[in-house]
């Protein structure tokens, strides 16, 4: 006889793991299955999913320590600080990343007990639909049979490879690999330069690899602002990042102790690149295939994705939903988390509401990049008439104290209403700033309302109020 459940979770990354909680705290029976044991020397399955254990978490313990080593060993002098003999220990730094992984793994198997919600350890894939349940396989260390009245679909993505490209996570790596190297590579060649490229580049380009990206767009990071792109292309390429746009890769030769990529230029003349390891960032792809969605009538569209009602996340299965990499829009942790707390609500009775449009972009190299909403270059596609409103970090104080002048913040505002229509920030805390512009979109703000409140001085805050203020009349008071 299986176990039965008012919600069975698939999947206990970022938006299976929250969607499990929140279920739980409106009093639903739950149960998660989580099958990935990420290399775990138990071969336990570690809960958190790509973010926690082999993405976002790891990459920023990783980035925190190459800037560290970074500002030791060139930025200090500045401040009056020499440092002697700087050394670099890598099999330490990336033990204390694996240290903060377990730690927070560990949290979220916390959260479950704290939660009452049943960890089913195993692959889930569905058997049918009996009456007004499913009934779903899990396979691995708790086998057997479920079922369940509601499902969620949460089972992530994984690292798109190229053909022909044999990913070994020795030689020629992906973003798992990539942030296991047990020493510094001379020479890093990086396939790809959007936001795991960049921040995987920046790591070991800070460490002492001569980084070369190769990218296959015409254009630098084009789903930015251009302004915010070609502003982060001339500060990555002084950095010392190599980038070739435009390129073609014609093949990859791994060698004994290196690797050779061949590809064609953005004029179509041959080029090649020997490199001591490869990393390959070309997007990611849903983990769907193992599913056996057939068995309650679903199938995926020709990308691997399942379709979803726009609004609520349901599936054309009633009463299973699909949430953050396995549907359309942006791979973001955040929104996949947003997205399980949304399902919860909507399978409790309650009127949840996601705003796509207010979801916040982050790139966590130095300085960092981050934006809400529309670009310019998507306000003159829909011809819609709006006032940008710009402010340098160099013309502010607290920036100048840390350090950390280049960038600026993009306030663009819709020219007769002044609502906040996008904001756009290159700096070292734009991570944090973008939270200030997505809390004012959602409550349609208008950038003099941002201009009109009191922000502390100094702080790199006032930043985000002078671009608001330049948005309004050109009213900017510090420059």
């Amino acid at each position: 006889m299986s176990q039965e459940f008012d919600v069975l979770v698939i999947g206990a990354g970022p938006g299976g793991y929250i969607a499990a909680i929140r279920a739980a705290q409106l009093g639903f029976k739950v149960a998660c299955a989580e099958g990935n044991a990420y290399d775990d020397p138990k071969g336990e399955p570690r809960l958190g999913g790509t973010c926690l254990n082999v993405g976002c978490i790891p990459s920023k313990a990783l980035l925190a320590s190459s800037e560290e080593y970074e500002n030791v060993g060139h930025h200090l002098g500045s401040h009056g600080i020499s440092v002697k003999e700087l050394s670099l220990d890598v099999t330490k730094m990336v033990g204390r990343k694996n240290d903060i992984v377990t730690k927070m793994t560990g949290g979220v198997a916390y959260l479950f007990k704290k939660n009452k919600i049943t960890l089913l350890k195993g692959y889930a894939s569905f058997k049918a639909k009996e009456g007004d349940r499913y009934q779903v396989e899990i396979t691995g260390k708790d086998a057997g049979l479920v079922s369940a009245k509601q499902v969620i679909i949460a089972t992530g993505s994984k690292a798109r490879h190229l053909p022909g490209i044999k990913v070994d996570n020795k030689l020629i790596c992906d973003n798992e690999g990539g942030l296991q190297f047990d020493a510094v590579p001379k020479n890093l060649g990086v396939i790809g330069a959007g936001v795991i490229g960049l921040e995987l580049g920046s790591v070991w380009r800070r460490l002492g690899s001569d980084v070369t990206i190769l990218e296959a767009m015409p254009s630098f990071l084009g789903a930015c602002d251009t302004g915010v792109a070609n502003e982060a292309k001339k500060l990555f390429t002084k950095q010392g990042l190599k980038f070739n746009l435009g390129v073609k890769i014609e093949s990859v030769v791994a060698g004994k102790n290196n690797v050779k990529i061949s590809y064609a230029d953005d004029q179509g003349n041959a080029q090649s690149l020997v490199v001591d390891r490869l990393i390959v960032s070309v997007g990611r792809v849903p983990n769907t295939e193992n599913l056996n969605l057939e068995a309650i009538g679903l199938k995926t569209d020709e990308r691997g994705f399942i379709p979803v009602d726009d609004h609520t996340c349901a599936t054309a299965a009633a009463g299973v939903y699909a949430i953050g990499d396995v549907i359309r829009g942006p791979m973001l942790a955040h929104k996949a988390e947003d997205e399980g707390v949304l399902v919860a609500e909507v399978m409790a009775g309650q009127k949840p509401h996601i705003d796509y449009n207010c979801i916040p972009w982050v790139i966590y190299t130095s300085p960092e990049i981050a934006w809400v909403g529309k670009t310019e270059q998507q306000l003159k596609a829909e011809g819609r008439a709006y006032k940008p409103g710009q402010f340098p970090f160099a013309a502010n104080g607290r920036a100048l104290g840390m350090g950390a002048s280049d960038g600026f913040v993009k306030i663009l505002a819709d020219a007769t209403t002044d609502e906040i229509l996008g904001v756009h920030i290159i700096a070292s805390a734009a991570s944090d700033l973008i939270a200030e512009a997505v809390v004012a979109m959602e409550f349609k703000a208008a950038a003099e309302d941002i201009a009109r409140v009191c922000h502390p001085h100094p702080s790199l805050s006032e930043v985000m109020r002078e671009a608001a203020l330049a948005a309004t009349d050109n009213r900017a008071l510090n420059f």
